[in-house]
């Protein structure tokens, strides 16, 4: 079982980046849900998918290390700090991680709850598996997933729209 949930390393991964922007700290977060999913490994009753555990523990873990980064001052990264991270990058490739980079700011500025729906959604999860996660009705959870993405669409244009000279 345990290489099990090893089989969701890039979905954990994923999920880490969506809680924390800062590179250092996603290893420390991913870390973090990697013993929690170790330490409760024997708790595992089956009553939902190995899947559907192992997202319900990193999103708790998740959650929980947004709460205390809250209570502490974030780090901003500056654009010389930017540039040194990335040489040799062409434009193209720029734009897209810019572009993706700016849809997690978007996607951490939501609600916790909405952070974690809005993630499972981008994992490929189904409305059915979210709500096992969330505790919420799978209806419930396809009318937020609906809402989110026009929320997020629209803050990504207004965005834009602000980012133009």
């Amino acid at each position: 079982m345990q290489r099990q949930v090893l089989w969701h390393g890039a979905a954990v991964r994923r999920l880490a980046r969506g809680y924390e922007a800062d590179p250092d700290k996603q290893k420390d977060l991913l870390q973090e849900i990697h013993m929690e999913l170790w330490k409760s490994l024997g708790s595992f009753d089956g009553r939902c998918s190995l899947r559907t555990w192992v997202y319900r523990v990193a999103h708790n873990v998740g959650a929980s290390h947004v709460v205390r980064s809250r209570r502490l001052s974030s780090r901003l990264t500056d654009l010389e700090n930017l540039e040194a991270e990335m040489p040799g990058i062409d434009e193209a490739q720029v734009d897209r991680q810019f572009s993706t980079a700016r849809i997690f700011d978007l996607i951490r500025r939501l609600k916790p709850m909405d952070r974690q729906i809005i993630m499972l959604y981008l994992e490929g999860e189904e409305a059915g598996p979210i709500a096992k996660v969330t505790g919420l009705s799978p209806v419930n959870v396809a009318t937020k997933i609906h809402r989110i993405k026009k929320t997020l669409k629209q803050d990504y244009v207004e965005g834009a729209a602000d980012a133009r000279p």
